[in-house]
């Protein structure tokens, strides 16, 4: 099986999932998970021509004045009628402006004595002056959100705005995390011998913890054919996405790929043109998508991004599910690529972008200390300091 490029495998990938079905949920629930519908506003904001300022609602064609003042109209409470000939109305910022005014004057430029009023300073120069008009922010039936977008606090100010509690977004995808290895010991635990850390699962859930996903993670399978295929029916029984780590290489003990066939799954792609994270699988168990990510700490933070971050984010409805980049000058030179996409960990620095040494799938170290991923296209020239790179930033 040829190596798939990186983009075709993304495509792939996501054809296998579709969003989750809609639910309902209060608003700050929302945060972090994108709208399954256009969100529209249910009012016009603001709802009625307010005031700006502090200050004096009037006619603009009466200045400079006198005016009598028969009331006043604060922030919830207009005043009760309108405003005849040579009337004003004291106005707070955020009140409604009474019928019969076209402006504020405000108060900096107003002097009263009692209830009569008189414009002192330049005063309003137009009709209109110092009044947030009626929907002027937006208007009812308006789209505030539109759908697939993320929602973030400022959409929860908007929508809340609109007049809505609630909004609709799709369901959390459930997210089994199965480590795979007769190295692996519990976080914390001795390492004896060549053992080591099962650190895959806690960066997994760690990645995820800002995500719309019910994680859950299943612990770590010994390298045991029958187990691991167990292992995996039994996952499928209830998530929606079952991510593994290790054992998906070429080697004697890799037995993630014989035990999804073991257990009746479907293979849709092994192995993918980028470093690091050659060894990446996907397929379907049942009504599980499977991701096999690779063993390799820093292999499988790669893919995670590319991959796991994706179908969640399509899963829950994302309008575009892909990570996106932007455009940085690099900081030092970089040397020609070879055939497989190249995802270098770097850090900025005074705006530029320096990938280190240590970019070994297995060095913690540097991905640590990084900032993003500086993304190198197959087969491109060495590149000098000064150039322009793409780069993944993850958020």
């Amino acid at each position: 099986m040829s190596l798939l490029p990186v983009a075709e495998a993304q495509a792939r990938l996501l054809a296998l999932a579709s969003p989750l079905d809609i639910e309902t949920v209060p608003l700050v629930a929302a945060v972090g998970r994108w709208a399954a519908e256009d969100i529209l506003a249910r009012r016009d904001q603001p709802s009625h021509d307010l005031s700006a300022m502090d200050g004096y609602a009037i006619r603009f064609a009466e200045r400079p004045g006198p005016w009598t003042v028969i009331g006043e109209s604060a922030a919830g409470a207009g005043l009760d009628r309108a405003l005849a000939p040579g009337e004003a109305a004291r106005i707070f910022t955020g009140a409604p402006v009474p019928e019969g005014a076209d402006c504020v004057l405000v108060q900096e430029e107003a002097q009263r004595d009692g209830d009569r009023l008189l414009m002192t300073g330049e005063g309003p120069t137009r009709i209109g002056g110092n009044i947030r008009p009626k929907a002027m922010d937006f208007a009812s039936g308006a789209s505030l959100v539109a759908a697939g977008r993320r929602i973030d606090a400022r959409h929860v100010a908007l929508a809340a705005i609109g007049g809505h509690a609630t909004v609709p977004v799709h369901k959390r995808p459930r997210i089994a995390l199965i480590s795979t290895g007769d190295e692996l010991v519990p976080l914390g635990a001795p390492t004896p011998g060549a053992t080591l850390p099962a650190s895959n699962a806690a960066m997994l859930a760690a990645m995820l913890a800002g995500r719309p996903a019910i994680v859950q993670d299943r612990g770590v399978l010994p390298d045991d054919l029958d187990i691991i295929a167990a292992g995996f029916r039994d996952a499928a029984r209830d998530a929606d996405i079952i991510v593994t780590t290790g054992g998906v290489s070429v080697g004697d003990r890799d037995w993630v790929r014989p035990a999804l066939e073991q257990a009746g799954a479907s293979l849709d792609f092994w192995r993918v043109a980028m470093r690091p994270g050659k060894p990446l699988l996907a397929g379907r168990l049942g009504d599980a998508i499977v991701l096999g990510l690779p063993g390799n700490p820093v292999s499988s933070y790669v893919t995670a991004t590319l991959f796991l971050l994706p179908l969640i984010a399509r899963m829950g409805g994302a309008a575009d599910p892909l990570p996106a980049t932007r455009t940085v000058t690099l900081g030092a030179p970089l040397p020609a690529n070879g055939p497989r996409q190249d995802y270098a960990r770097a850090r900025l620095e005074n705006g530029r972008a320096f990938a280190p040494d240590g970019q070994d799938s297995a060095a913690l170290m540097a991905l640590a200390a990084a900032d993003g991923l500086i993304v190198r296209p197959p087969h491109v020239p060495a590149a000098e300091a000064g150039d322009s790179a793409e780069m993944l930033i993850p958020g």
